[in-house]
């Protein structure tokens, strides 16, 4: 097993953890949360073992279904305490690649913000074979830079072109996705921003 395949498999070890955790905490059977995530009990018992890597959206699903934060799932995965957390460029931690193919990349570039999370920012890189995705719903509000490529984008019923140095910001209970491809490669800085109130909610869960 090389270092990345180690990496992963550890990545994958601490979230089915941190799952099993919150899941208990809450007093919850597998069986419970996998129909408010829309997922088979084998795979939700797949995941809290560590047996697979789960895409964006079924971790997304899981952390709606268990009223958390998606940045709470990777807290105290390899993190430093305390202080200033300096990430170098292309080191920021790669949270899951899409289903199974590689198109699309996510990067966490902050996931240490102390006891209540206020924000995730994201790094999103999209590649020409990366499969479509499902639309999005979750608190908070959303903010997006495009960096580079060509990118429409919609939020609600509105269609939006995002060109490099373009910005989006909406909030993010309205569905929303990345909808075609329009020049690649594709690379784009996605903050999501949640008010004090819905970070000790989150935190509470």
């Amino acid at each position: 097993m090389n270092g990345i395949e180690s990496t992963i498999k550890s990545l994958d070890k601490h979230l089915g953890n941190t799952l099993r955790h919150i899941r208990l905490d809450n007093g919850l059977t597998i069986a419970e949360v996998a129909k408010r995530a829309s997922l088979s009990r084998g795979m939700l018992s797949k995941i809290e073992n560590g047996l697979t890597s789960p895409s964006l959206e079924k971790l997304e699903h899981l952390a709606n279904a268990l009223g958390v934060t998606l940045s709470k799932l990777f807290h105290d995965y390899d993190t430093p305490r305390g202080g200033a957390q300096y990430v170098k460029n292309g080191e920021g931690m790669e949270v899951v690649r899409r289903g199974t193919k590689s198109g699309h990349t996510y990067h966490l570039l902050a996931y240490d913000q102390g006891p209540k999370k206020l924000f995730e920012p994201f790094l999103i890189s999209l590649e020409e074979e990366s499969e479509v995705f499902a639309p999005f719903e979750h608190s908070g509000v959303e903010f997006i830079f495009m960096l580079e490529g060509r990118l429409e984008y919609t939020v609600g019923d509105e269609r939006y072109i995002l060109n490099p140095g373009d910005s989006l910001t909406f909030n993010a209970e309205q569905p929303h996705r990345p909808e075609a491809k329009l020049k690649m490669p594709i690379r784009y800085l996605a903050i999501i921003y949640y008010d004090s109130l819905d970070a000790m909610e989150h935190e509470q869960d």
